[in-house]
C-alpha cells in the first residue's frame, strides 16, 4: 500500500540514493541478507539505499520505539522468517522508522545511522529466507495461451483455465540467490538418428522471468485464508528467473 514513506519528493543524506536512476532510492528500501566479507562475515539482515546496504541488525535498539522496535529485534536473526512472521503493521512500522532514520531532514540520527552502511559492492547477497515451501503458479493467461499454442495451435487455452487455478509445488531446495552458479541438470536426449536416449548434462538453458512472491505469515492445517486478508501475509516480491 502507498503511504508517506513512498512521497516522491522525499530525499536521503544519502547522496546515491538520490540519483535519477537510483534503484534504491529513499522509497524504495528492500529488505535482504547479507554478509560482509571485510568484517563480520555472519549473516545480517539489511536494507537497500542507494549504493549502500543498511545493517538494520547493527543499529541502536533506542532508535526505535513500539512496534518498530520489536520489528528491529527481530532483525537480529540470520534470515527474514521471523521479521516476515510479525506481519505487515509490524514490519510497516520499520520501513516508516527506517525510511525517517534515512530522510534528508533528520540529521540528528545520522551519526547513529551511518556507521551501519556497507557499499553494495563489498557485500555478498544471501537467500533472504528460509523456504519451507514453493508453489509455482500458472497465473499469467497471456504465457498458458503462448505455450498452449505450441501444443494445441488450434485451441491454445483449455476453457477450464479461467476457473481453475492452477498451482504445483517446486523444490524449495533448488531456489538460490542471485549471481550463484547453476548446475547443469542431467537428464535424457534422442537424437533423431539414435536408437535409444542417452544420458548426460544440459546442453541448453531455458529461462522465465517470473514474480515471486515471499508469504511471511502461516495458517494453521486446513485453515483457508481468505483473498480479502492475503495482504496480511504477504512480506513482499521479488524477480525469479525460473
Amino acid at each position: 500500500m502507498m503511504n508517506d514513506t513512498h512521497r516522491a519528493d522525499r530525499r536521503s543524506w544519502v547522496e546515491s540514493a538520490n540519483a535519477p536512476r537510483s534503484d534504491f532510492p529513499i522509497q524504495n528500501l528492500p529488505f535482504g541478507v547479507f554478509r560482509d566479507w571485510e568484517g563480520d562475515d555472519s549473516p545480517r539482515v539489511g536494507v537497500a539505499i542507494g549504493d549502500f546496504v543498511l545493517d538494520v541488525s547493527a543499529l541502536r535498539a533506542g532508535l526505535f520505539e513500539g512496534q518498530a522496535r520489536r520489528a528491529v529485534e527481530a532483525c537480529t536473526e540470520p534470515t527474514l522468517n521471523a521479521l516476515m512472521e510479525l506481519g505487515p503493521d509490524v514490519h510497516g512500522a520499520l520501513r516508516a522508522r527506517l525510511v525517517q532514520l534515512l530522510d534528508a531532514g533528520d540529521t540528528s540520527s545520522r551519526r547513529y545511522v551511518e556507521p551501519a552502511l556497507t557499499r553494495i559492492k563489498d557485500v555478498e547477497m544471501l537467500l533472504p529466507a528460509d523456504i519451507g515451501d514453493y508453489t509455482d503458479f500458472y497465473a499469467s493467461i497471456q504465457h498458458a495461451t503462448n505455450v498452449g499454442s505450441m501444443f494445441r495451435p488450434d485451441n491454445p487455452l483449455l476453457p477450464n483455465y479461467k476457473h481453475v487455478p492452477i498451482g504445483y509445488h517446486g523444490r524449495a531446495s533448488s531456489i538460490i540467490v542471485s549471481g550463484a552458479a547453476v548446475k547443469r541438470p542431467a537428464g535424457q536426449t534422442k537424437a533423431d538418428d539414435a536408437e535409444a536416449p542417452s544420458f548426460g548434462p544440459s546442453r541448453m538453458l531455458d529461462y522465465e522471468v517470473e514474480v515471486g512472491a515471499f508469504i511471511g505469515r502461516g495458517n494453521s492445517l486446513g485453515e483457508t485464508i481468505p483473498v480479502a486478508l492475503s495482504r496480511d501475509y504477504l512480506f513482499g516480491l521479488c524477480l525469479v528467473n525460473d
